[in-house]
């Protein structure tokens, strides 16, 4: 059964959230704060974390920089009453899979949730073969193919499409992608990845300045889409 750890404050919307959670057939077990939920996650496997930010002994910042750092791997769905983009970009950075605002509807809440547990299954073990819609990466044989047609990158361009796919349905920031291709002196170098971005797009995207593969996220990266995401051709 797949198990969810909820970590909220607030106990009129941990048990909301509990209950829309096992209406839908999902073991659910939640913690309070954010010492909590790090012993909690340290104890036991889950397949799903949903992490309020505003927690006390700990804040859902703490606990998500915490886990990673520990190489936790589990998807985390932040929940936040906040809109502003700086802490959106830093909860990307720190390794959230995704945010949902406060307030959230039932069917929008549950149709995250299910879309960040079928991402944790997109690249199982021993099949490391990417594919969304016509485009392929095979990271075994380090081929990117398009309709069928193999594609020719630039080990750069490579590097930053291996890091998308392998973050398939999430945010991956412009200072992640800097810092991991370039190295953190070039973290600042925006303008730098908008141009191989737009080379990538050239070479995959039927319509370059209509993505349907690689999308911006303004003011804060760039995410592959994951095949449950793909829009009608």
């Amino acid at each position: 059964m797949t198990r969810i750890l909820v970590v909220e404050d607030e106990p009129g919307i941990a048990l909301g959230l509990e209950d829309d959670l096992k209406m839908e057939g999902y073991h659910v077990e939640t913690a309070a704060d954010g010492l909590a939920a790090l012993r909690r996650a340290r104890e036991s496997a889950f397949d799903l974390i949903l992490l309020d930010i505003m927690l006390p002994g700990k804040d859902g910042f703490e606990v998500c920089r915490e886990l990673r750092r520990q190489g936790l791997r589990t998807p985390i769905l932040m929940l936040t009453a906040r809109t502003q983009e700086a802490e959106k970009v830093m909860g990307f950075e720190l390794g959230a899979d995704d945010y949902v605002t406060k307030p959230f509807g039932t069917a929008e809440f549950v149709a995250r949730v299910k879309s960040a547990l079928r991402r944790r299954a997109q690249l199982p073990a021993g099949e490391p073969v990417f594919t969304v819609g016509g485009l392929q990466f095979d990271l075994a044989r380090r081929v990117v193919t398009l309709d069928g047609d193999e594609i020719h990158l630039s080990p750069k361009q490579y590097r930053l499409l291996q890091m998308l796919v392998q973050n398939a349905g999430k945010v991956v920031t412009h200072e992640q992608l800097l810092s991991e291709i370039w190295g953190p002196d070039h973290a600042e170098d925006v303008q730098y990845l908008r141009v191989f971005v737009r080379k990538i797009r050239n070479k995959i995207e039927a319509d370059p300045a209509r993505p349907r593969y690689l999308l911006t996220e303004l003011g804060v990266g760039y995410r592959l889409r994951a095949a449950d995401q793909l829009p009608d051709a």
